[in-house]
Protein backbone atom coordinates (compact mmCIF):
# COMPACT_ATOMS: atom_id res chain seq x y z
CA UNK A 1 0.00 0.00 0.00
CA UNK A 2 1.61 3.40 -0.91
CA UNK A 3 0.20 6.11 1.60
CA UNK A 4 1.44 9.41 2.47
CA UNK A 5 3.86 9.34 5.77
CA UNK A 6 3.22 12.07 8.80
CA UNK A 7 6.45 14.09 8.83
CA UNK A 8 7.96 12.83 5.51
CA UNK A 9 7.37 15.95 4.08
CA UNK A 10 4.30 14.82 2.07
CA UNK A 11 6.86 11.33 -0.09
CA UNK A 12 4.17 8.51 -0.20
CA UNK A 13 6.07 5.11 0.90
CA UNK A 14 5.04 1.53 0.89
CA UNK A 15 3.51 1.14 4.25
CA UNK A 16 3.53 -3.10 4.71
CA UNK A 17 3.38 -5.07 8.11
CA UNK A 18 3.07 -8.65 8.97
CA UNK A 19 2.65 -10.21 12.43
CA UNK A 20 4.90 -8.60 14.44
CA UNK A 21 7.00 -6.30 11.90
CA UNK A 22 5.81 -2.79 10.68
CA UNK A 23 7.72 -1.48 7.42
CA UNK A 24 8.08 1.81 6.20
CA UNK A 25 10.43 4.16 4.53
CA UNK A 26 13.45 6.19 6.51
CA UNK A 27 12.39 9.22 7.93
CA UNK A 28 14.61 12.17 9.21
CA UNK A 29 13.44 11.42 12.65
CA UNK A 30 15.10 7.69 12.47
CA UNK A 31 18.45 9.34 12.12
CA UNK A 32 19.68 8.63 16.10
CA UNK A 33 18.11 5.00 16.00
CA UNK A 34 19.54 3.87 12.87
CA UNK A 35 23.16 5.40 13.81
CA UNK A 36 22.88 3.86 17.59
CA UNK A 37 21.41 0.35 16.18
CA UNK A 38 24.36 0.25 13.29
CA UNK A 39 27.19 1.07 15.91
CA UNK A 40 25.99 -1.30 18.18
CA UNK A 41 26.04 -4.10 15.66
CA UNK A 42 28.81 -2.66 13.82
CA UNK A 43 30.92 -6.15 13.94
CA UNK A 44 28.12 -8.30 13.84
CA UNK A 45 27.70 -6.40 10.05
CA UNK A 46 30.95 -5.40 8.97
CA UNK A 47 31.41 -8.82 7.58
CA UNK A 48 28.73 -9.13 4.71
CA UNK A 49 28.66 -5.65 3.61
CA UNK A 50 30.52 -3.42 1.85
CA UNK A 51 33.35 -1.21 3.75
CA UNK A 52 31.79 1.41 5.92
CA UNK A 53 33.67 4.76 4.76
CA UNK A 54 35.07 6.79 8.25
CA UNK A 55 31.56 9.26 8.03
CA UNK A 56 29.05 6.06 7.25
CA UNK A 57 27.37 6.75 10.44
CA UNK A 58 27.19 10.69 10.06
CA UNK A 59 24.17 13.03 9.98
CA UNK A 60 25.22 14.02 6.57
CA UNK A 61 25.45 10.75 5.54
CA UNK A 62 22.65 9.52 6.52
CA UNK A 63 21.07 12.92 4.83
CA UNK A 64 22.59 12.15 1.53
CA UNK A 65 20.87 8.01 1.88
CA UNK A 66 17.61 10.03 2.31
CA UNK A 67 17.99 11.55 -0.62
CA UNK A 68 18.84 8.40 -2.56
CA UNK A 69 16.26 6.42 -1.54
CA UNK A 70 13.46 9.01 -2.24
CA UNK A 71 15.41 9.28 -5.97
CA UNK A 72 15.02 5.64 -6.38
CA UNK A 73 11.28 5.25 -5.14
CA UNK A 74 10.60 8.36 -7.76
CA UNK A 75 12.11 7.07 -10.23
CA UNK A 76 10.61 3.51 -9.67
CA UNK A 77 14.17 2.09 -9.66
CA UNK A 78 13.43 0.71 -5.87
CA UNK A 79 11.91 0.64 -2.27
CA UNK A 80 14.64 1.26 0.76
CA UNK A 81 12.14 0.13 3.83
CA UNK A 82 13.00 0.00 7.67
CA UNK A 83 12.02 -2.85 9.91
CA UNK A 84 10.04 -1.90 12.89
CA UNK A 85 9.01 -3.36 15.86
CA UNK A 86 5.01 -3.35 15.47
CA UNK A 87 4.27 -2.88 19.41
CA UNK A 88 6.80 -0.22 20.16
CA UNK A 89 8.00 1.23 16.76
CA UNK A 90 11.44 0.23 17.49
CA UNK A 91 14.35 0.39 14.65
CA UNK A 92 15.18 -3.78 13.91
CA UNK A 93 17.23 -3.54 10.67
CA UNK A 94 16.75 -2.89 7.41
CA UNK A 95 15.33 -3.68 3.42
CA UNK A 96 16.02 -3.25 0.05
CA UNK A 97 13.75 -3.71 -3.12
CA UNK A 98 16.22 -2.82 -5.63
CA UNK A 99 17.57 -2.99 -9.57
CA UNK A 100 13.78 -3.47 -10.38
CA UNK A 101 13.50 -3.96 -14.23
CA UNK A 102 10.49 -3.43 -15.77
CA UNK A 103 9.53 -4.43 -19.60
CA UNK A 104 10.31 -8.13 -20.15
CA UNK A 105 12.36 -9.20 -16.60
CA UNK A 106 9.62 -7.58 -14.10
CA UNK A 107 12.39 -8.18 -11.96
CA UNK A 108 14.06 -7.27 -8.56
CA UNK A 109 17.13 -7.32 -6.05
CA UNK A 110 16.66 -8.07 -2.32
CA UNK A 111 19.17 -6.66 0.21
CA UNK A 112 18.91 -6.79 4.22
CA UNK A 113 20.29 -6.30 7.18
CA UNK A 114 19.41 -6.45 11.37
CA UNK A 115 20.78 -5.73 14.23
CA UNK A 116 22.44 -8.07 16.39
CA UNK A 117 19.98 -7.25 19.33
CA UNK A 118 17.79 -8.39 17.30
CA UNK A 119 18.41 -11.27 15.28
CA UNK A 120 17.34 -14.70 15.14
CA UNK A 121 14.15 -13.61 16.57
CA UNK A 122 12.11 -14.57 13.35
CA UNK A 123 12.02 -10.77 12.51
CA UNK A 124 13.54 -10.93 9.11
CA UNK A 125 11.52 -13.60 8.03
CA UNK A 126 8.10 -11.69 8.70
CA UNK A 127 9.80 -8.62 7.33
CA UNK A 128 11.03 -10.32 4.30
CA UNK A 129 7.54 -11.96 3.53
CA UNK A 130 5.82 -8.48 3.78
CA UNK A 131 8.41 -7.20 1.15
CA UNK A 132 7.57 -10.30 -1.14
CA UNK A 133 4.16 -10.23 -1.04
CA UNK A 134 4.21 -6.31 -2.09
CA UNK A 135 7.01 -7.23 -4.87
CA UNK A 136 4.97 -9.73 -6.32
CA UNK A 137 0.87 -8.84 -5.61
CA UNK A 138 1.22 -4.67 -5.43
CA UNK A 139 4.11 -4.30 -7.78
CA UNK A 140 3.29 -7.61 -9.95
CA UNK A 141 6.91 -8.78 -10.32
CA UNK A 142 7.86 -11.94 -11.29
CA UNK A 143 10.94 -12.40 -10.25
CA UNK A 144 12.79 -11.48 -6.92
CA UNK A 145 16.48 -12.13 -6.44
CA UNK A 146 18.79 -11.97 -3.57
CA UNK A 147 22.72 -13.05 -3.21
CA UNK A 148 24.92 -14.22 -0.23
CA UNK A 149 27.88 -15.14 0.60
CA UNK A 150 28.28 -18.99 0.41
CA UNK A 151 29.64 -19.02 4.30
CA UNK A 152 26.88 -16.86 5.48
CA UNK A 153 24.63 -19.70 6.53
CA UNK A 154 21.64 -18.12 8.14
CA UNK A 155 21.16 -15.84 4.98
CA UNK A 156 21.11 -18.56 2.71
CA UNK A 157 19.10 -20.80 5.28
CA UNK A 158 16.67 -17.81 5.63
CA UNK A 159 16.48 -17.65 1.83
CA UNK A 160 15.45 -21.03 1.73
CA UNK A 161 12.57 -21.17 4.61
CA UNK A 162 11.16 -18.64 2.58
CA UNK A 163 10.66 -20.85 -0.83
CA UNK A 164 14.43 -19.06 -2.39
CA UNK A 165 16.21 -21.70 -5.29
CA UNK A 166 20.14 -21.60 -5.50
CA UNK A 167 20.58 -20.90 -8.77
CA UNK A 168 24.53 -20.60 -8.83
CA UNK A 169 27.75 -19.32 -7.92
CA UNK A 170 28.32 -15.79 -9.35
CA UNK A 171 32.51 -15.43 -9.33
CA UNK A 172 33.75 -12.12 -7.87
CA UNK A 173 29.78 -10.47 -7.56
CA UNK A 174 30.06 -7.94 -4.93
CA UNK A 175 32.92 -6.10 -3.45
CA UNK A 176 31.81 -6.95 0.74
CA UNK A 177 34.32 -5.93 3.58
CA UNK A 178 37.11 -4.80 1.35
CA UNK A 179 37.53 -7.56 -1.28
CA UNK A 180 35.78 -8.96 -4.14
CA UNK A 181 33.77 -12.48 -3.08
CA UNK A 182 31.74 -14.93 -5.11
CA UNK A 183 28.02 -14.57 -3.82
CA UNK A 184 25.65 -17.78 -4.17
CA UNK A 185 22.54 -16.78 -6.73
CA UNK A 186 19.17 -16.98 -5.62
CA UNK A 187 15.77 -16.19 -6.81
CA UNK A 188 11.82 -16.96 -6.49
CA UNK A 189 8.96 -16.41 -9.37
CA UNK A 190 5.82 -15.03 -8.02
CA UNK A 191 3.91 -18.20 -8.42
CA UNK A 192 6.25 -20.01 -6.51
CA UNK A 193 5.74 -17.45 -3.60
CA UNK A 194 1.98 -17.78 -4.55
CA UNK A 195 1.61 -21.44 -3.87
CA UNK A 196 3.77 -21.57 -0.48
CA UNK A 197 1.53 -18.41 0.23
CA UNK A 198 -0.29 -19.64 3.01
CA UNK A 199 1.62 -21.89 4.13
CA UNK A 200 4.58 -19.25 5.03
CA UNK A 201 1.97 -16.21 6.41
CA UNK A 202 1.26 -18.87 9.09
CA UNK A 203 4.70 -20.50 9.56
CA UNK A 204 7.12 -17.78 9.59
CA UNK A 205 7.79 -15.01 12.79
CA UNK A 206 9.51 -17.82 15.23
CA UNK A 207 12.61 -17.76 16.16
CA UNK A 208 15.35 -19.26 13.84
CA UNK A 209 19.25 -18.44 12.86
CA UNK A 210 18.28 -15.64 10.68
CA UNK A 211 19.60 -12.10 10.46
Amino acid sequence: MLRPLIGSGGAAGPILSHRRVLLRPPLSRDYHAWARLRQQSRAFLEPWEPTWPPDSLSRSAYRSRLRHYERDQREGWGYTLFVLRRDDQELLGGITLGNLRRGVAQCCSLGYWMGEPHARQGYMSEALFATLDFAFGTLGLHRAEAACLPHNAASRGLLEKLGFREEGLARGYLRIAGRWQDHVLYAQLAEEFQERRGELREGLGKPDASR
